[in-house]
């Protein structure tokens, strides 16, 4: 039986000791590689063009460019490119700010050596990771919006895209969700494909994916 591929990654941090200290934890785990090093943000980008990473760890604070500026940059590029930071700042407004950048993760280097490894795996399966801090304070942020009357953090996509998103995961052809909806099959299309874009997925088996993880169907 041939071995899965191992993730590649595209490693960031301007200090080389501690991408160094990355690397080992990376390079021992079996189905995890470095493939490249950056020393800031910018590099990163060109180095994430010619590399082609399944991952990108970038750390906060780098010069020419920040993570937060690359990671914003790398999800306009490669929007298939997941992103994890990695970072000393335990604090609430860059753990948001990375989030809006695109970041599928937030990883505290303290703890590093614990969390770092399981981090990847998780993000590579489409699985957020938070540090324990990070989602208290997601907690606490959607409750003080919700107590203030202040809007709850915009949905991806539409109430009608979410419709039809459960109904192309459902099975129905593009025709069927037409009649059902009462709209032509030009218009079912035309969501599809906007579906399709806004959430970087390609066809609809990764669709009917998105619809479970989004409790829309059931497995």
């Amino acid at each position: 039986m041939s071995e899965s591929p191992k993730t590649r990654i595209l490693l960031a941090d301007d200090h080389a000791l501690v991408r160094r200290g990355v690397r080992l934890i990376l390079d021992s785990e079996p189905d995890l590689t470095v493939v490249g090093e950056a020393g800031d943000g910018a590099e990163a980008i060109e180095l994430a063009r010619a590399e082609q990473p399944d991952l990108a760890i970038l750390d906060i604070a780098m010069p020419r460019l920040t993570g937060l500026q690359a990671a914003r940059e790398l999800t306009r590029l490669q929007p298939q490119l997941r992103i994890l930071i990695l970072t000393m700042y335990d604090n609430e407004q860059y753990f948001f700010e990375a989030l809006k950048a695109g970041a599928a993760g937030y990883v505290l280097k303290s703890v590093a050596d614990r969390d770092l490894v399981e981090a990847c795996r998780a993000v590579m399966r489409d699985e957020p990771f938070l540090y324990p801090g990070a989602i208290t304070a997601l907690i606490r942020n959607y409750l003080e919006r919700a107590k203030h009357g202040g809007e709850l953090p915009p949905k991806a996509i539409t109430d009608r895209e979410e419709e039809i998103l459960k109904l192309v995961a459902e099975g129905h052809s593009s025709k069927e969700i037409a009649d059902m909806l009462v709209i032509s099959v030009k218009t079912v299309e035309r969501h599809r494909a906007n579906l399709l874009h806004k959430l970087g997925l390609r066809d609809r088996l990764e669709l009917t994916r998105y619809a479970i993880r989004a409790g829309l169907i059931e497995p």
